[in-house]
């Protein structure tokens, strides 16, 4: 017997819950701007977060996926992107939407059902929330394979979670992609929960990273709760898969602290001991205990961000509430050219009766 072939699956992490900085990350991780930035947007993605749930709870807001915990996988993944390059998320990435230009109004109008928080305002390439688990990998794979035709230096950005890397669409998504060798980088977000299912439960693997393996493609470990590491493993993967080098899998370890969406009680299958020891590592004080060793971050900064967070998410809230409901027959206008009979049928029955209208109304 001969071995054929080895593989390993390198982990990065440079941040300590404590705030100690590892040497190793790039130019940025000593740069006190570029920390500081990364730190207001995870506080903002926080603190939408907790106005986000606070509406549902109120019935203004439809069921919603906290990001709680997770912030740093976002930021991370999006402070390392270009702006021509194409986000595609999955439903549980608002610090990488937020950073790349969404704005909460948007997100709040997506999630109070409206559609017209998908018609990104600053992003415009950037993909809509994808609610449906992994089906959303594949389309990363013909962003891609759109970019590599056209010899474009750009990158396709894949979001989704743990319970994902046990869909068909992701094993399919990432063996075209090492097959076409495509600009894409995959980020597995794994929050150790599937909903109800643990990650033991999902996979015998070792690792969600070496699924890549069996693709051709790298699949790398790093630190979730560490935005530092985030951000130096996407940039590393971005600029392999923009020099022509292919795609790459990057997961990132981190916790959801919070309900699976606000329709789920986690109580019901996760013991609270758990959840309290993941507290212990969550990112943004992670970050901001570094800020303060390192950098002189002050309380009056902390209190101005905290202040300005609250500021931003409250205008956003009252506008999101003031916004005028769409007419109903635009739930029909949006999907096709022209209506099929039957569709057009009920849209004007919606409407009252009188000619079924085709087309946008």
């Amino acid at each position: 017997m001969r071995i054929v072939a080895r593989f390993e699956i390198p982990f990065t992490a440079y941040l300590a819950p404590d705030g100690e900085l590892a040497p190793g990350a790039g130019d940025f991780a000593t740069d006190r701007t570029a920390l500081v930035a990364m730190y207001r947007a995870m506080a903002l993605t926080r603190g939408f977060d907790e106005k986000a749930v606070a509406l549902q709870r109120t019935g203004r807001l439809g069921t919603f996926a906290s990001s709680l915990g997770q912030e740093a996988v976002g930021v991370g993944v999006a402070a390392a992107m270009e702006g021509s390059d194409v986000l595609l998320p999955s439903f549980r990435e608002h610090g990488a939407q937020i950073w790349r230009g969404t704005s909460l109004v948007e997100l709040l109008l997506y999630w109070g059902g409206d559609e017209r928080g998908s018609d990104f305002a600053a992003c415009r390439e950037d993909f809509p929330i994808c609610v449906p688990v992994g089906s959303h990998a594949p389309h990363a794979v013909g962003v891609a394979l759109a970019f590599a035709l056209r010899a474009q230096p750009r990158v396709a950005v894949a979001m989704f979670g743990d319970g994902a890397t046990s869909k068909g669409d992701v094993a399919e998504a990432l063996n075209v992609a090492g097959a076409w060798r495509v600009p894409a980088v995959f980020i597995v977000c794994n929050n150790r929960w599937a909903i109800s299912v643990p990650r033991a439960a999902q996979t015998a693997a070792e690792t969600l990273a070496q699924k890549a393996i069996a693709a051709g493609i790298p699949g790398v470990q790093v630190d979730g709760n560490d935005v530092i590491a985030v951000r130096d493993a996407t940039a590393r993967a971005l600029a392999r898969a923009r020099s022509g080098e292919g795609p790459m899998l990057i997961e990132a370890l981190t916790y959801r602290l919070a309900d699976h969406t606000t329709a789920d009680d986690a109580r019901r299958y996760r013991p609270e001991a758990e959840v309290s020891r993941f507290w212990a590592e969550e990112p943004i004080a992670r970050l901001r205990n570094h800020l303060q060793r390192r950098h002189g971050w002050v309380r009056d900064e902390e209190h101005a961000l905290v202040q300005d967070v609250a500021a931003r998410v409250e205008a956003a809230a009252a506008a999101f509430l003031a916004t005028p409901p769409q007419a109903p027959g635009t739930i029909f206008d949006f999907t096709y050219a022209q209506l099929p009979a039957d569709l057009a049928a009920q849209r004007a029955a919606l409407l009252g009766g009188g000619t079924a209208e085709s087309g946008h109304g």
